[in-house]
């Protein structure tokens, strides 16, 4: 089925809200049956394979039903009844709105669910207006996140409470109001606008600038990885913490992905853990999370925090760093930004 909406500019949004590689292929629907002896009475709208991953998806020019996340769902069990040796496959529908009951459903099923804009002018380049000053940086961010915790306050205070000099303070405040981020009423400050602050952090620090590695693993599902992950790394002695998706559901029990594990790691101990984690040659082909590492720019080891047995990044780290990440974890980052003041 083709869509209007199969632009290049809505494929290139599937696959950064995706994450996908820049090594991702689109795969021709012909050339996959043909490659795996296999005809499906459904035919989806696209099909992404990174590295041994397949992603198939299922373009919607409005509302998603309960039709279309039916017919995913038997496409999936469909390639699975095929063989054992099909690669790991993700159903994904991409749609400009869905019903919260559909969402909620898709969920349950696995079916990841990606909300085209129904205008893809990139917002980022409209709205964020780069500054000298940035707002990312470890002083500036301070100010920013805790701004956002206590929703109005004066600058003082915000000075105070993040041990950052007023001069400092005043300077990032003044740069937020000069985007239209923030605004003042009288001596007391407020964010105005979440949308162009976190489009902001993507323009400034986006998380892929900071990606060192993607490691095919030997566990199948996320959380338990993560955990064991942690155990065995804390054992080691090695500095480490999970962050993007895997602290973020943490912080909001939002459901995230089950593919994969994000956590930051020193350079000088990626070999140790490709060492320990990583799948054997004879293994990539079964259905394996990565681990997506990142080198950190700061200190983001100090102030980490434990949940269900998993070393997490602090909840600024984790909404800076989920900001980073650009549409591929909005809704994740809005999710966190609603339940930061709690956090």
């Amino acid at each position: 089925m083709i869509l209007t909406e199969q632009s290049p500019e809505v494929v290139a949004f599937i696959r950064e809200a995706l994450d996908l590689s820049p090594k991702a292929e689109n795969v021709d629907i012909e050339d996959l049956y043909n490659l795996f002896s296999l005809e499906l009475p459904l035919q989806p709208d696209l099909v992404f394979r990174d590295y041994e991953r397949l992603y198939v998806v299922e373009v919607k020019s409005k509302v998603a039903s309960i039709d279309t996340i039916a017919r995913m769902q038997l496409l999936r069990e469909l390639w699975h009844r095929r063989g054992l040796d099909r690669p790991p496959v993700e159903m994904v529908i991409a749609a400009k709105t869905i019903r919260p009951r559909e969402e909620q459903l898709a969920r349950e099923l696995d079916i990841r669910v990606i909300k085209i804009p129904w205008t893809l002018t990139p917002p980022i380049k409209n709205d964020f207006r780069p500054s000298k000053s940035k707002i990312t940086t470890d002083k500036s961010w301070k100010i920013v996140s805790r701004l956002l915790k206590e929703k109005s306050t004066s600058i003082r205070q915000l000075a105070l409470q993040e041990n950052v000099s007023y001069g400092w303070a005043h300077k990032t405040v003044e740069t937020l109001m000069n985007q239209n981020i923030a605004k003042k009423n009288d001596s007391y400050v407020q964010i105005s606008d979440v949308k162009k602050l976190l489009n902001g952090i993507a323009w400034e620090r986006p998380m892929k600038n900071l990606n060192i590695a993607e490691i095919p693993m030997q566990f199948g599902d996320s959380i338990p990885a993560a955990r064991d992950i942690t155990y065995m790394l804390s054992d080691q002695k090695v500095s480490f913490a999970f962050t993007g998706y895997t602290a973020g559901g943490l912080y909001t029990g939002y459901a995230v992905r089950q593919d994969a594990v994000y956590l930051y790691l020193d350079k000088k101990n990626l070999d140790l853990f490709v060492e320990i984690f990583k799948a054997p040659p004879d293994e990539l082909n079964r259905n394996r999370i990565r681990a997506w590492i990142y080198a950190p720019d700061r200190d983001v080891f100090t102030d980490t925090q434990q949940k269900e047995g998993i070393t997490i990044v602090s909840p600024p780290q984790t909404l800076l760093d989920l900001a980073g990440f650009g549409y591929s974890a909005m809704d994740l980052t809005k999710a966190m930004v609603d339940r930061y003041d709690t956090l």
